[in-house]
């Protein structure tokens, strides 16, 4: 699998036909991520109808808060996947009466992860929330799970190989963690295909972020030491200092085309981190979209 074989990025319009029209197709119809914030329906507000929207968990705002915001967005008429975070979820009476709602709402996805949360319940682990679900036998239908192109702060690369291809048999896809390196991206998707994980994969890729802005989410959303996230991925900080302190995914996303457009990749879509930041990513990602498609 030919994943790296570009050393630097070059403008969508000058991409190889068949690289372009790969890069076109997972821009249509991107998953975007929300934050369940106090702007988030104004944020949401930016995006085409029916788009797809990946609602995040975390301990400060509690379970229910993912769950409710992802009914309201699935009722103003977006495809949404609510994030069960294993380590928020007190015991199976409390996954029960989560999944309920979800189903009566006519969401049949959700994306599960172990979570951070201090004081967990029943569920230490996102493997044993998948299993808990499926032997109730009334989760849902489609689930996503993280994988870890740069490694996990927290766990031993060993470890998440092993938990991913636990995980992999109640997965319907995968989705890497936040990863501003290309080549780490790459490497980490043809060591999966050779390992035979076959999950489909969305590629996580931040959405257009103000460094002051992604630093104040981090702290909100429960990141314990966001200038640490920030220092080590010292690509992300050249490209902010080089754009007036903005970052647009452009020059990551040329850099990634030749793994989109290959087959043996398994790329299905990409994950698009907002930060909340929905109208400035949205109208890069329309522009960038008419380019590829028409770059004359």
């Amino acid at each position: 699998m030919a994943f790296l074989r570009r050393a630097g990025p070059r403008r969508g319009s000058r991409l190889p036909a068949a690289e372009r029209a790969a890069l076109a197709g997972v821009l249509a119809s991107p998953t975007f991520e929300l934050i369940p914030l106090k702007n988030v329906h104004e944020q949401a507000a930016a995006l085409l109808p029916g788009a797809t929207v990946s609602v995040t968990a975390s301990p400060a705002k509690g379970i229910e808060a993912t769950v409710e915001l992802a009914i309201a967005l699935e009722a103003q008429g977006f495809r949404a996947i609510p994030h069960l975070s294993a380590r928020m979820i007190r015991n199976r009476a409390h996954l029960v009466s989560l999944l309920a709602p979800l189903a009566d709402a006519g969401i049949d996805r959700a994306f599960v992860v172990g979570g951070d949360a201090d004081e967990p319940g029943e569920f230490l682990d996102g493997l044993s929330l998948l299993r808990a679900m499926a032997e109730l036998g009334s989760g849902p239908r489609e689930i996503g799970v993280p994988c870890y192109p740069q490694g996990h702060a927290d766990i031993p690369d060993d470890a998440l190989l092993v938990a991913l291809n636990d995980k992999a048999p109640f997965a319907s896809y995968m989705t890497t963690q936040l990863c501003f390196d290309p080549r780490a991206i790459g490497a980490f998707i043809a060591a999966r295909r050779a390992d035979g994980i076959s999950l489909p994969l969305k590629i996580g890729i931040p959405g257009v972020a103000e460094i002051p802005k992604l630093m104040s989410i981090s702290a909100r959303i429960g990141v314990r030491d966001a200038s640490r996230f920030i220092l080590k991925n010292t690509r992300f900080v050249g490209e902010l200092l080089t754009a007036g302190g903005i970052y647009r995914p452009s020059g990551l996303l040329e850099k990634l085309a030749p793994v989109i457009a290959d087959p043996a990749a398994g790329v299905i879509d990409l994950h698009v981190y907002t930060f909340n930041q929905v109208p400035a990513t949205e109208a890069w990602r329309r522009e960038y979209l008419g380019a590829l498609v028409d770059p004359a």
